[in-house]
């Protein structure tokens, strides 16, 4: 991509599930990348210039834009959902400062582009979740914390384009998103890397919640990385756009995957706990047809290279920010 070769580029969240696949992916394109994080220095994407700051904080946002021509703000907190119930400000109102005083400081740095990550969180409930519907009802009471702070970023960036004519900005929403470097502990990791988790460590029964009939649309961190780059090239204009699999694929099917590279689980379901919304998957027809989004990496071959990557490094996993044990925020 030579739209990026040269260009300065900030990275929130570069340390995190998507943000080190998208740096690598802009240092390959011979983009000069800054990243910004609370996490420590990273140990992959050295060429990068690494800041570690609060997003919080309105002095450290203005810092970090200095002398930028793109940001994709990727910046978040992550958790399974019942982490996101017992913690619900720690969710909602962080992602509210920082939102929203990351996409001020670009406006007033006269940033060229922007890209807002949103997230599949924000849907009501339905069987396939459209863009333009996003708004027919509330999202659903499992994601409603960061669910309606997503929907306040969106909002933010939609204003913008109508006072300013600040319309360089582009919206995407992620789907269930998978792979190396992600939160595998057991306190905050989300469905895939809670099961890998748990089946290289040999836990017996294999347990898992639910009736394994829950349908997700699962999706590979480099082709959501991939995804982003195309929408602040050729999509930065305010169009929400999804960026999935397009796929279905039912908790018992994701089981089977990774029993099948994990043989010997002793699967059993418990159907006392809670299985989650029925169905969640992302139409990504708008990316295809808008911006050339097209998602590459099967489900298996994911769960593949993730199991891989889990089994090399889970006794020296990346060191991260514990945003709901630690104190206080890094300033």
């Amino acid at each position: 991509m030579n739209f990026y070769r040269g260009k300065k580029v900030l990275v929130t969240g570069g340390t995190g599930l998507i943000g080190i696949p998208l740096v690598k992916q802009l240092l390959d394109y011979g983009a000069h990348v800054r990243i910004a994080s609370l996490d420590p220095a990273p140990g992959v994407n050295k060429e990068a210039e690494f800041v570690q700051g609060n997003l919080t904080d309105w002095v450290f946002c203005q810092k970090i834009v200095k002398n930028i021509d793109f940001v994709f703000h990727l910046a978040g907190t992550k958790g399974a959902v019942s982490v996101g119930r017992l913690k619900a400000a720690s969710f909602f109102v962080p992602h509210l400062i920082f939102n929203t005083l990351m996409m001020e400081a670009a406006r007033l740095e006269n940033i060229n582009r922007y890209l807002f990550t949103s997230t599949i969180g924000i849907y009501p409930p339905a069987p396939i979740f459209y863009e333009d519907h996003a708004w027919e009802g509330p999202p659903h009471p499992s994601n409603s914390f960061a669910g309606w702070a997503k929907r306040m970023g969106e909002l933010q960036a939609e204003s913008y384009k109508l006072e300013f004519g600040w319309d360089k900005i582009a919206i995407v929403r992620p789907a269930n998103v998978y792979g190396p470097f992600d939160y595998f502990e057991e306190s905050s990791s989300m469905v895939i890397p809670s099961l890998i988790r748990k089946a290289v460590q040999g836990e017996q029964p294999f347990t898992v919640w639910g009736d394994g009939s829950a349908i997700r649309d699962f999706v590979y961190s480099e082709d959501v990385a991939q995804g982003m780059l195309l929408a602040l090239e050729k999509g930065a204009n305010c169009t929400p756009m999804n960026l999935g699999s397009g796929k279905g694929y039912s908790i018992r099917e994701l089981v089977n995957i990774i029993s099948s590279y994990i043989p010997g689980l002793d699967i059993q379901w418990d159907t006392s706990k809670p299985k989650g919304e029925d169905s969640r998957i992302l139409s990504i027809e708008r990316a295809k047809n808008l911006i050339e989004y097209d998602p590459k990496v099967s489900l298996r071959e994911g769960i593949g290279r993730t199991i891989e990557w889990y089994q090399k490094n889970k006794f020296n996993m990346p060191t991260k920010y514990k945003v709901f044990t630690e104190k206080k925020l890094i300033c």
